[in-house]
């Protein structure tokens, strides 16, 4: 097992041996431990002291079903903080089959101007992985979609891809780092946070992973490892919303729009309602029937990754049944459509193609367009308008940086009162006056407003592991602690959150999860362990946010929220400091 660090001082890379330890730690507990070790929590998070990590989770690599997921950390350069996101990939496979632990980017080059590329090979010979450097200076202030080609072309088909777009080279907080999908499409993103302007302030422009002849991961008991291994694909098989042709595979996430809306809990306009009259025109309902219309049959969705099974992923068609945009998720569909006051699904698509071609977060755009158009910068519902901005983000105008700053940035230049972040970053789309289960985690997650952090929507909205009133405060701190703990392990497993769903209501699933860890790692952990080990990584980053003086002052959601009722319930977000102070104090 290794840790591959890569110095873009000096151009030059080093493999350690995985310290005794690290034996236990993989995606997100990797990544915040050495960030939380090594990075000054006081440094500038575009600057040479900043460490980009990226770890495959314990299970990744593996037949887990639904594990390719890859961890990446660093100081956030929107929040100040420090930062995980995680994405479904080929990449975060390969980069476990090389039995790389852990990838370390490092330094910083004196020319600025170059940008670099890193190919990561296994040396069959040698036992070990390989490193070469190559110059990417051709690929960058260029459209990815005409990038990824060439890579593939350049390097061979069975290689995957880790990037950043052109907004990472300009360093715009909401600049996140791509990956490839399954059609070799640069379309999956560790997307919050900014980690894309980290890669870029590196000059760092791809790293391109060929896991032919690589060993594997080593699996320390393989019996046990196949018996949770069929006990969570069971669970994930037969669960409502994560089985074949169940809510995701159908509608994809998208399926939220129509329930987030009902329940009055869909930020419409700059999280100034609950609803948006336009909601049905964006759904995954409409999705799937505008593509049946479109394409001549019902199209059911695909995998972000190698041996996902719940396929959750969506592609928007044309009206002559090409290809518009893959995937319209969820969040952008509703941080570019409900929240701008936009409806239209042709535009809500061609936006989210433009953030996938330059390398944009999705969700932060949109909160900030979404603030910008509070502004007068243009009209709410203006989809053309929302098009050009984007557009503007990519040529690093003026008027385009001032954007690509995100959210808070973007309140404070034009004067906006209502701002929806927390600690600097964009609020997702679930509003917290309306589901105060997940306002507390948006207030008090070490990621700043995160709605993976800890989801607590399964419970208040979907009635996963029993139904929660989504407007009380009552408990919902408790609530948020545990999941926050859950989601960390979660996230250092490599499996996709959206297992949660099924774990939660089946057991024999959540035993398989525990099962599989024990089986690669030979460990003998419980319920119990999975819960301080959860807690364990968020007290890391907890430690490391308060050092670069991110404390408790700040576990707060934006005063208009306390202040400003949101219809239909006319709810404020009441949830007395006390709770919120209590989320970690009681950790």
């Amino acid at each position: 097992m290794w840790i591959l660090r890569i110095n873009m001082t000096d151009l030059s890379y080093r493999l350690e041996e995985l310290p005794s330890a690290y034996k236990n730690l993989a995606g997100r507990a990797m990544t915040s431990t050495l960030v939380s070790e090594e990075v000054p929590p006081l440094c500038h998070p575009l600057g040479p002291h900043n460490k980009l990590v990226f770890s495959p989770g314990i299970v990744t690599g593996t037949t887990a079903p639904t594990s390719s997921r890859i961890s990446v950390g660093a100081k956030s350069p929107l929040t100040g903080g420090i930062k995980e996101s995680n994405a479904g990939s080929s990449w975060g496979r390969d980069i476990a089959r090389m039995q790389i632990k852990a990838l370390v980017v490092e330094g910083k080059p004196a020319d600025k101007k170059m940008f670099h590329g890193v190919s990561v090979t296994w040396d069959v010979a040698a036992g070990k992985p390989k490193v070469e450097f190559f110059d990417a200076t051709e690929y960058t202030k260029k459209d990815l979609y005409k990038v990824f080609p060439k890579l593939y072309k350049r390097f061979g088909k069975k290689i995957s891809i880790a990037g950043c777009g052109m907004v990472g080279e300009h360093g715009y907080g909401n600049a996140g780092v791509v990956f490839n999908d399954l059609a070799k499409r640069p379309s999956r993103y560790s997307g919050r946070g900014g980690l894309g302007s980290v890669m870029g302030s590196k000059s760092l422009k791809f790293i391109v992973l060929n896991a032919n002849g690589a060993p594997g991961v080593e699996i320390a008991d393989k019996v046990l490892f196949e018996e949770g291994r069929k006990k969570m694909l069971e669970a994930l098989q037969t669960h409502d919303i994560t089985k074949p042709k169940g809510a995701l595979n159908t509608y994809g996430t998208a399926v939220l729009i129509n329930i987030l809306n009902e329940a009055g809990g869909l930020p419409t306009r700059n999280f100034s309602s609950g609803r948006f009259e336009g909601a049905a025109k964006i759904a995954g309902e409409a999705i799937f029937e505008g593509n049946k219309q479109r394409v001549g049959k019902e199209v059911y969705n695909h995998a972000c990754s190698p041996g996902c099974t719940i396929k959750c992923s969506n592609t928007w068609y044309n009206v002559n049944g090409s290809k518009r945009a893959s995937c319209v998720e969820y969040e952008s569909d509703w941080a570019l459509g409900a929240n701008c006051g936009i409806d239209n699904l042709d535009d809500i698509a061609t936006m989210i193609h433009l953030c996938n071609a330059y390398g944009l977060d999705t969700i932060e755009t949109g909160v900030t367009i979404a603030v910008a158009m509070e502004g007068g910068v243009i009209p709410f519902g203006d989809s053309k308008g929302a098009i050009r901005l984007i557009k503007e983000m990519g040529k690093g105008s003026a008027l385009g940086r001032a954007l690509g700053g995100g959210t808070g940035f973007a309140g404070k230049a034009f004067g906006v009162v209502r701002v929806p972040a927390v600690k600097g970053q964009g609020m997702p789309a679930y509003e917290p006056r309306a589901v105060k289960g997940i306002g507390i985690t948006y207030a008090t997650s070490t990621m700043g407003a995160d709605h993976t952090a800890g989801y607590t929507i399964a419970p208040e909205i979907l009635g996963v592991s029993g139904k929660q009133d989504p407007l009380t405060p009552e408990g919902k701190a408790a609530l948020s602690r545990a999941f926050q703990a859950a989601t960390a392990f979660i996230d250092s497993t490599g499996h996709c959150l959206f297992i949660a769903f099924a774990i939660l209501d089946i057991a024999a699933g959540f035993q398989g999860m525990i099962d599989e860890c024990n089986g690669v790692l030979g460990t003998k952990w419980t319920a119990n362990d999975v819960n301080a080990y959860g807690a364990e990584v968020l007290k890391k980053e907890r430690a490391f946010n308060e050092a670069a003086g991110l404390g408790k002052e700040l576990d707060r959601v934006p005063e208009f929220m306390t202040i400003e009722q949101l219809p239909p319930h006319n709810h404020v977000f009441d949830v007395p400091e006390k709770a919120l102070d209590s989320v970690y104090g009681e950790m």
